[in-house]
């Protein structure tokens, strides 16, 4: 049986500079084949610049772990494509590409990038076109689900074009939405532009609640995540029969290091773990956010 990498994801949220560096030299420990770094949400945040997740990066990689750099999945500013060629110039990572000027920056440069879940990627020609472009990976977005993964792979194979490695989010709260506005800062009562950095008090995003008090979604700076930590575990005998390469697990504030040994003895195991979170919709074509006590 092929054993699948586990991949950390980029870190959605926004933590002090100390607890970011001590988490990721935790994990560098652990049994995970692929860290991403860098600031995918919001470029005010600057408790870590570029040069600082490069210097990270190159610390991390010299574990035995690949490290991807990843940008910024909405780029308004000169000063971010700034940062973003900093980033693709370094020389020794991939970058995870979740915006098209990170693309056309990576393919001037000849360096290969993973095609992030913010890129919109929903038929084989666009794939295909990217991969001539030196996409060597690509993470679906959220609502692409098995139907889709299914059908489009079908496609590619039946246009005579490889599959690149397909790694799939299978673990923690899924980015649902980006907005030039933010959301924290409306939550707050504050100006954008002198926000304060006040999601660094969230450290796993503002819960936002229904009208009936009811949970139902993360703010988190420009980003909307849905409330519940999916897990899709239990379709790992799926997710094997569709060639995924990689499992994607975002970090979250406490029990990664749980999380990552959860998945690291699922993914030798010929049966499906247990669900340790909440069962992801989408995934099956179904609504995101799913009732209570659905298995």
């Amino acid at each position: 049986m092929d054993t699948m990498k586990l991949s950390l994801g980029p870190l959605q949220y926004f933590w002090p500079r100390e607890r970011t560096l001590a988490f990721y030299r935790e994990a560098a420990q652990w049994p995970v084949d692929i860290i991403y770094l860098g600031e995918t949400v919001c470029s005010k945040r600057r408790e870590l610049g570029s040069r600082d997740w490069i210097a990270l990066a190159r610390e991390v990689a010299a574990s035995g772990k690949q490290v991807v750099l990843s940008s910024l999945a909405l780029i308004e500013a000169e000063s971010e494509l700034g940062a973003l060629q900093r980033m693709i110039d370094n020389g020794d990572c991939w970058i995870e590409a979740n915006d098209l000027s990170a693309v056309q920056l990576c393919r001037v440069r000849g360096v290969p990038f993973v095609a992030g879940p913010t890129l919109n990627i929903y038929n084989q020609r666009a794939l295909a076109l990217l991969i001539e472009d030196g996409l060597h990976r690509w993470v679906p977005g959220v609502e692409q689900g098995e139907t889709l993964l299914r059908e489009l792979r079908a496609a590619m194979l039946a246009e005579g074009h490889a599959m690149p490695e397909l790694e799939v989010i299978a673990f923690g709260r899924l980015p649902l939405a980006y907005s030039a506005r933010c959301f924290t800062a409306r939550a707050l009562d504050v100006a954008k532009d002198d926000c304060g950095f006040r999601c660094i008090e969230y450290p796993d995003g503002l819960p936002l609640a229904t009208r009936e008090g009811r949970p139902f979604l993360r703010i988190n700076g420009i980003q909307v995540q849905g409330e519940e930590i999916t897990d899709l575990g239990p379709e790992l005998p799926t997710l094997r029969e569709l060639g995924v390469d990689v499992l994607r697990l975002y970090p979250q504030a406490d029990g990664m290091a749980g999380v990552v040994a959860h998945f690291d003895l699922a993914r030798r195991s010929p049966i499906a773990p247990p669900r340790i979170g909440a069962r992801n919709g989408y995934w099956h074509g179904e609504p995101g956010m799913q009732p209570s006590g659905t298995p």
